[in-house]
């Protein structure tokens, strides 16, 4: 059996299940379905793991796709933008699209539509049609990849939601310098939707998203974004403590846009740069402490790439799943070791399932 075969298996299993559990019927979140995203990297990784008895156990904490309320068109899609309880309809409307149409139309069409609302589900709506787009860059007709694209593009649209206070980067600092300057909120408690409200009101906030030098034509984007993704790496060694899981979505969500811009027009990368930048600024100000500590980086071997993989197969649970082909990814096209110790320093920070 093919690598692909089994991540097809492992989608379809998948498929029909709900993006969330654990939410309540008013459409409010729960706990993100990171199953897709976690499989994708096993296989793609040739992690050390069996994928379909990692799923036997993963399947049991996911409830089923909600139904359908209503059909999404062309005509009424803004309506629905941002409204949990219409999952269903969102899945219903981009497995259509998908079946009707290439997927990389589809993708170019909602991309620009969804962007504002990059923060969607704690950015694992982009994180997940990040995941979906790979592998379909190694199979470009992968019937099965393809309508997971469309999950998480439905996804990303039934959790839409803007960050109060955006601006565009149009200053001078590099992205570790204006990561680190970015004003956290006082009062860090409650749902991420909760805190993102906060911002609004959080002075030095608009200042600081645009405080970061920006990227000024498209070329410059992927190395800004791997600047992004290293400086979030990096900054978790420190961060992290405060907010093992969700601190790590500053790094998978930047790497993630990376991954979508080669099948993306060119005149969508400088935006989509720009509000990655905000989403992962604004995990940072909601979840990262005021005055953070730096933890002592655990100790690698000779051959670390191997030994992060390694330690995230036997830890098994999927944020450190993911973050680790996040830091893999960024130590590839840097060299930063400093990156791989983050990805050890989770499986410390996450309980193991």
């Amino acid at each position: 059996m093919t690598s692909n075969a089994v991540l097809d298996e492992a989608y379809e299993r998948l498929h029909g299940k709900g993006p969330e559990f654990g939410g309540d019927e008013e459409g409010n979140h729960g706990l993100t379905n990171h199953g897709p995203m976690a499989v994708e990297v096993m296989v793609r990784r040739g992690l050390d793991l069996d994928v379909h008895r990692w799923l036997d156990r993963y399947l049991d904490r996911l409830t089923e796709l909600p139904g359908t309320v209503e059909a999404i068109t062309e005509h009424n899609w803004r309506a629905a933008l941002g409204d949990g309880r219409r999952i269903g309809d969102w899945t219903d409307y981009f497995t259509r699209q998908i079946a009707e149409h290439p997927w990389r139309q589809v993708l170019a069409t909602w991309w620009p539509r969804l962007l504002p609302g990059i923060v969607a589900g704690s950015t694992h709506g982009v994180i997940r049609v990040g995941h979906a787009v790979r592998a379909l860059r190694a199979v470009d007709e992968d019937r099965v990849a393809a309508t997971e694209l469309g999950y998480g593009l439905a996804f990303w649209a039934a959790r839409w939601r803007p960050i109060p206070g955006v601006a565009a980067p149009a200053g001078l600092l590099p992205a570790d310098a204006a990561l680190a300057a970015v004003p956290r909120l006082a009062e860090q408690s409650g749902f991420i939707a909760h805190r993102l409200d906060r911002l609004a009101e959080l002075p030095g906030w608009p200042a600081s998203l645009a405080a970061l030098h920006p990227a000024t034509s498209p070329d410059d984007v992927p190395d800004h974004l791997s600047d992004l993704t290293q400086a979030a790496a990096l900054g978790y060694l420190a961060h992290g403590p405060a907010s093992p899981v969700l601190l790590v979505h500053t790094a998978t969500a930047p790497n993630a846009v990376r991954h979508v811009l080669p099948v993306l027009p060119t005149s969508l990368w400088v935006p989509s740069f720009a509000a990655v930048w905000c989403a992962s600024a604004a995990i940072t100000a909601t979840y990262a402490p005021a005055h953070p500590q730096l933890q002592p980086a655990p100790t690698l071997g000779s051959d670390p790439a191997t030994e992060v993989l390694d330690r995230a197969a036997r830890h098994g649970d999927e944020h450190v799943i993911k973050f680790a082909d996040t830091v893999l990814d960024v130590f590839e096209q840097t060299g930063e070791l400093g990156v791989l110790a983050a990805a050890a320093h989770a499986t410390r920070l996450i309980d193991s399932p």
